[in-house]
């Protein structure tokens, strides 16, 4: 049988690996589900979303024409997928200094300063 991108098959899990699971299209031809195309968002353990022998609806995403290996997903054909969980912004300066964009060569001797005010404070409580 040819394979082609984007079809959908029901096919048959013969295997199961920490980063995916083989899955028999038929006898002579099997694709592997990776474990981030298993199901949407995070999937902790794949052995509690599938196990061997489970027969499940899979879909040609990806079919290497060189080595044939076929990249199968059932992420494609989940219904729900769970939004990405905002990050916090992550600040690489103090956001309550007003620094905006001024350029070291400005901002050095300020620094400076402040160093040197922060250890002598510190050097006149010792």
């Amino acid at each position: 049988m040819t394979y082609k991108i984007g079809q959908v098959l029901q096919g048959t899990v013969t295997g199961i690996q920490p980063y995916g699971a083989f899955v028999a299209l038929d006898e002579q031809t099997q694709g592997l589900i990776h474990v981030s195309e298993i199901q949407s968002g995070y999937t902790k353990n794949i052995n509690d979303v599938v196990k061997v022998g489970d027969k499940l609806p899979v879909q040609i995403i990806d079919i290497d024409e060189y080595s044939q290996k076929i990249s199968l997903s059932r992420r494609t054909l989940d219904g729900n997928h769970t939004k990405a969980r905002p990050h916090r912004k992550r600040y690489f300066t103090n956001k309550n200094k007003q620094i905006g964009f001024s350029t070291i060569e400005k901002q050095l001797p300020i620094w400076v300063a402040e160093a040197l005010e922060s250890l002598h404070n510190e050097s006149l409580k010792k």
